[in-house]
């Protein structure tokens, strides 16, 4: 087989290896199961080697798979990349955008760095708050587009951006108590309601220990062993892991939505364009 790689196909590759699963891999690019598997198939002929080690319950890269996943996310990049350098290469203005802090430390630095680079002439403004005031703020005006996170379940508007898998997590050595000493932020948070509620279902006992409407606040919390939080599984910082057993209940997964004004700037977008293209590669 002649060697070729089609983006589509390397976007499902490396939704397999950031989901771990087929059926969450085909979820986030918005195909069957079948059809990913598949693309996998045909990208695994055309490559030569096997990219997956396949178990009942996952799946993990192989060591060809591990090297292949640096190469695939820079190419989707660059794609992105040229294509939005050379279609609207003198944009210009200014862009007010809101984010929740989580995602715009462990994400949007690159995407916003690339986007910079491509678009020299338009100032960023962003700003990083609670999903509630992020969405207070826009219908006031005072954002061109945020980023928020949503229950998909009970929460339809904007486009959904990103698909966050959440854990439990807790310090390094720490031993769970009970009741389990809870570290959250305030209402009204997704994190915190998917936390209680999972809880609660399980017929958990459970106390709140600290509160901070702030990340920082929430991980000094949880580093001094205040108690256990939640976090998305992909972005656990030093000092910090997952926890994983059966004392605690699973997480059901949340969402990061973009919403953008109706009448938006073209320099506006061409970012929440970029956005959308660039969190496909993470």
């Amino acid at each position: 087989m002649p060697f070729h790689l089609d983006s589509v196909a390397l976007k499902s590759f490396i939704a397999i290896a950031e989901r771990g699963t087929f059926s969450h891999a085909a979820e986030v690019v918005g195909r069957t199961q079948s059809a990913v598997s598949l693309q996998i198939k045909k990208l695994e002929q055309s490559l030569g080697c096997s990219l997956f080690e396949r178990t009942s319950r996952s799946v993990k890269l192989t060591e060809q798979g591990e090297i292949f996943l640096s190469y695939a996310k820079r190419i989707i990049e660059l794609q992105w990349e040229v294509h939005s350098r050379l279609r609207e290469p003198d944009i210009e203005g200014e862009i007010k955008l809101g984010t929740p802090e989580d995602f715009a430390t462990h994400y949007l630095p690159e995407v916003l760095a690339t986007f910079r680079k491509n678009h020299p002439r338009v100032q960023l403004n962003v700003s990083c708050d609670l999903t509630l005031n992020l969405l207070q703020g826009f219908d006031r005006g005072e954002f061109d587009v945020i980023l928020v996170k949503r229950d998909p379940k009970t929460s339809k508007s904007g486009i959904k951006v990103w698909r966050e898998p959440l854990v439990w997590a807790a310090a390094n050595h720490y031993e769970l108590e009970n009741p389990l000493s809870l570290v959250l932020s305030p209402q009204p948070c997704i994190y915190r309601a998917r936390a209680l509620a999972a809880l609660n279902k399980a017929k958990k006992a459970w106390n709140i220990a600290y509160t901070s409407p702030s990340l920082a606040g929430t991980l000094a919390a949880v580093r001094a062993g205040l108690g256990i939080t939640v976090l998305p599984a992909n972005m656990l910082p030093d000092g910090v892991h997952s926890i994983r057993t059966q004392k605690l209940p699973e997480l059901a997964d949340a969402e990061i939505a973009l919403l953008k004004r109706d009448e938006l700037s073209k320099a506006g977008d061409v970012l929440a364009e970029h956005i959308m293209h660039s969190l496909e590669s993470k």
